[in-house]
């Protein structure tokens, strides 16, 4: 499998491209997203890993030039861990996003983890309802009152798992767990803002995910 690195650091890239390679993938590399965007149009990769300031062309521009066409996953590394940019870079359809300074064995970990889920094949192919909540597991649709509600993946990954285990208090670990598919690393902004985009989402029906104040999150019946 191929990784595209893109980053305007060359140490970055190195230290990354290291840790890759020792894990068996192939890397490419680019150092501003105006490169990562032109790569793209000529070439396939499994995987991008981009940086979100950079020189020419931002990370966040370029994911948004990358998602017209294509629908690799993106992880973004950012020195910035504020909500607005995690929440910024959900909105664009980006998998995970990972906060300078990092691990970068933890980074291969999660890179392992998004490649793992992306070639899931459907297990179930059923339909569950709540109220004006329909969600198609096998066309991996939903629709709220009627209306389908234009989910991202990591949305769509959350919700599903959710409702499958309905009724059940879920820890942030065990979201973390199964839908990211990581161990817990004690950082738990990611969860919280998928859950605050989703409940947006899903409007009306927003009020089927309750929060468990030092627990977690359950989803109602």
């Amino acid at each position: 499998m191929k990784l595209l690195i893109v980053d305007d650091e060359p140490g970055i890239r190195t230290l990354i491209r290291k840790y890759a390679q020792f894990e068996g993938y192939e890397t490419e590399e680019a150092e501003n997203g105006m490169a990562a965007v032109e790569l793209c149009r000529n070439r396939k990769f499994d995987l991008i890993i981009m940086d979100v300031m950079m020189p020419e062309l931002d990370g966040f521009s370029a994911v948004r030039e990358i998602r017209k066409h294509d629908t690799t996953p993106v992880i973004m590394l950012s020195a910035r861990g504020e909500e607005y940019d995690r929440i910024h870079g959900f909105e664009l359809g980006i998998d995970d996003y990972v906060v300078k300074p990092f691990s970068p064995k933890e980074l291969i970990m999660r890179v392992n983890a998004v490649l793992k889920r992306a070639a899931r094949t459907p297990e179930d192919e059923n339909i569950l309802e709540f109220g004006e909540l329909r969600i198609d597991f096998s066309a991996r649709r939903v629709t709220v009152e009627g209306k389908t509600v234009d989910l991202s993946p990591k949305e769509y990954d959350l919700l599903f798992y959710m409702a499958k285990n309905c009724g059940i208090a879920l820890t942030r670990e065990k979201l973390l767990s199964n839908v990211w598919g990581y161990e817990f690393f004690g950082d738990d902004r990611t969860l919280d803002t998928h859950i605050k985009l989703l409940r947006k989402q899903l409007g009306p029906c927003a009020d089927r995910i309750t929060t468990l104040r030092g627990v977690g999150y359950r989803f109602e019946k």
